[in-house]
C-alpha cells in the first residue's frame, strides 16, 4: 500500500504533544484588537490544547503523528 498523505494545512497549524494531545494557536488575534478587551487579549496568548472531540478530527488528517 502507498503511504497516506498528511493534510498540509494541518501540519502547518497543529502539533501533537508526546502524550498525544493536540496543540494549536489561540483563535481571534489576527485583527480587530481595538474592540477586544485586554482580558481577552491576555488570555489568548500562546497556545492551547484542543478538546478531545476536536483533537480526534485533527488526528484523522495526521496519520503518522504520535499516539494518532
Amino acid at each position: 500500500m502507498p503511504k497516506m498523505k498528511t493534510k498540509s494545512s494541518v501540519k502547518k497549524r497543529f502539533k501533537v504533544t508526546a502524550t498525544g494531545k493536540v496543540k494549536a494557536q489561540q483563535a481571534g488575534k489576527r485583527h480587530g484588537m481595538i474592540k477586544r478587551s485586554n482580558d481577552f487579549i491576555r488570555k489568548a496568548r500562546g497556545t492551547t490544547v484542543l478538546a478531545d472531540p476536536d483533537a480526534k478530527i485533527i488526528k484523522q488528517f495526521m496519520p503518522y503523528s504520535r499516539k494518532g
